[in-house]
């Protein structure tokens, strides 16, 4: 951005000192008749190094410039700031001597990247009248400025802003392509409105500059310029309003001014189609309601913005970053119209690097909303797969990630250690649930502290837990469960006056055949032999020959 705005900087630059005069065409004019009367004073004087307003009606406007001395017989470029739509014709003292358009370049005149550009040769005295006649144009026409400078200067000065506006233009439209790939992947409207106005704004800025025209070469655009510059402004409005309802929150941190802001984005198309008809009334009616409501919605959203942000909606204080310089920028702007602040020709130019900063501001933005999103989504998951008590997995997300480790796992050894509390029942009695649950998260905090990050460890259900080991052969698979048992024990967590808290562990090696389910019942018939045997030990599932699984014990007949 610091770059963008070193670029712009060069682009302002000092030019040779002009005096200036102007009057309407009238009929039977004569190009030596209106310099002639410029040199008797008969013309409305004014400063051509400032904005001015011309009429543009009827059937034009004559302006003669005269070059101040010192004079240098040099070649020099005579530019017109902003380029108009409208045609600009150059004359000598008898007749018409290059058209200068938007869409086209003026016969081997240069192009004049935001500007309009004649080249005058060094055989053209330096001291010679300029004279120009400025076409009739339809709707408003922004106010003008003209310098002259050596053909040299203007070269490093075009250059310049060649250099600044394509890398203002290619900073927004990234922005809009990052933020679409994003709606595609996110389904999140919200990047598809960003996308859309930063387009949008891009276009109407291109048209405005005219480097839509030069250097883009979309000069058969130029006949519709006007038209379409009215409806990138409707739709970047729209889109911009609906950008900020969902970007903002305004349902949650707005929801009072939530309506206005859609009724603005409903609002500027409508006027924009009503434009765009040939029925006079709505033309008429457009034209007069388009300023006033572009005010008024840029003040409704920065109002919006601030009363969101000030409610706690984070991402308003993105969008009143990246809305308010514009903003500033587009209220001079419509000021210069009317013919105030003449002296401040820069901010047409200041638009776009503001656009550009805006880009990067949102985009920064909707990157935070987009993280805020994925921490969200994990935090919902998080809370949808582990047990609310005790934080490790519930049985159904511990299920779900075994099945994933037993296809991912195949030719590695898997274990599995089916975890039950001794006693605990007896505990909840006699010192209540409060105790028990207390115990349980202690239980549970020992477990994952001894067990691998990348063990599979979940709550299965009352004072059972059970753990998957990947990579696991039998006897590491035994020396984990025992260290379990010792780990429990030595928590110390009283049952009552004769015993201590301790866990029976049976173990289950995966086989080739099978299934989650298959190795829950090996481990879980091992543990009720661990019980058998004494509790607080882990037994390896191994069925002796002649008992079958239903002989086995269950843990009703050995647990109090």
């Amino acid at each position: 951005m610091l770059g963008l705005l070193w670029l712009w900087f060069g682009v302002v630059h000092a030019a040779m000192l002009l005096d200036g005069g102007w009057r309407e065409v009238r009929p039977g004019d004569t190009p030596a008749a209106v310099l002639e009367q410029f040199r008797q004073g008969q013309l409305a004087a004014f400063d051509p190094s400032l904005l001015h307003s011309f009429p543009r009606e009827g059937s034009g406007t004559w302006v003669v410039l005269r070059p101040q001395p010192p004079w240098v017989d040099e070649e020099r470029v005579l530019t017109i700031y902003p380029p108009a739509l409208g045609r600009i014709t150059v004359f000598d003292g008898e007749g018409p001597i290059s058209t200068l358009a938007l869409d086209q370049a003026g016969g081997g005149q240069p192009l004049g990247h935001g500007r309009l550009a004649f080249r005058y040769p060094a055989s053209v005295p330096a001291s010679t009248l300029i004279l120009l006649r400025l076409e009739p144009v339809q709707g408003l026409s922004p106010p003008l400025s003209f310098h002259l400078e050596s053909l040299n200067a203007f070269l490093g000065h075009d250059a310049h802003w060649l250099t600044l506006f394509s890398a203002c233009f290619a900073v927004m439209l990234a922005m809009a392509l990052m933020a679409l790939c994003f709606a595609l992947m996110l389904r999140d409207n919200t990047f598809s409105w960003y996308a859309g106005y930063i387009f949008c704004y891009a276009l109407i800025q291109s048209i405005q500059t005219g480097f839509l025209f030069h250097p883009l070469e979309a000069t058969w655009l130029a006949p519709s310029a006007s038209l379409l510059e009215s409806a990138g402004i409707a739709l970047s409005v729209a889109f911009a309003a609906l950008f900020m309802t969902r970007f903002c929150e305004l349902q949650r941190f707005a929801p009072l001014l939530r309506a206005p802001v859609l009724a603005l984005a409903i609002g500027m198309p409508l006027l924009a189609l009503m434009r765009s008809t040939s029925i006079g009334l709505l033309v008429d009616v457009s034209q007069a309601l388009v300023d006033p409501l572009l005010i008024l919605g840029a003040l409704l959203m920065l109002l919006t913005a601030i009363v969101a942000a000030s409610h706690g909606s984070r991402h308003a204080w993105f969008f009143l970053v990246g809305w308010t310089p514009l903003l500033a920028l587009t209220a001079l702007s419509t000021a210069q119209l009317s013919g105030a602040l003449p002296g401040m020709g820069w901010i047409s130019d200041a638009s776009v690097v503001a656009g550009a900063f805006e880009a990067i501001v949102l985009s920064i933005g909707l990157g935070d909303r987009a993280l805020t999103m994925r921490r969200d989504r994990d935090m919902v998951r998080a809370l949808a797969d582990n047990d609310s008590l005790t934080g490790v997995l519930n049985r159904r997300a511990w299920s779900e990630g075994a099945e994933a480790l037993l296809e991912e796992s195949t030719g590695r050894p898997v274990a599995l250690l089916f975890l039950d509390l001794d006693r605990f029942k007896l505990l909840n009695d006699q010192q209540g649930h409060r105790a028990g649950d207390h115990a349980l998260i202690e239980v549970a905090e020992a477990l994952r502290a001894e067990l691998r990050p990348s063990d599979l460890l979940g709550r299965y259900g009352g004072e059972e837990f059970i753990a998957m080991l990947d990579g696991v052969v039998q006897e590491q698979a035994m020396q984990v469960a025992t260290r379990l048992c010792r780990r429990v024990h030595r928590l110390e967590i009283p049952v009552n006056q004769e015993f201590m808290l301790s866990v029976s562990i049976g173990v289950a090696m995966r086989t080739s055949i099978d299934t989650v389910e298959m190795l829950i019942e090996r481990a879980d018939q091992a543990m009720y032999q661990a019980k058998v045997s004494g509790r607080n030990q882990a037994r390896l599932y191994d069925r002796p020959p002649g008992i079958t699984d239903q002989a086995w014990p269950r843990v009703s007949e050995v647990e109090p």
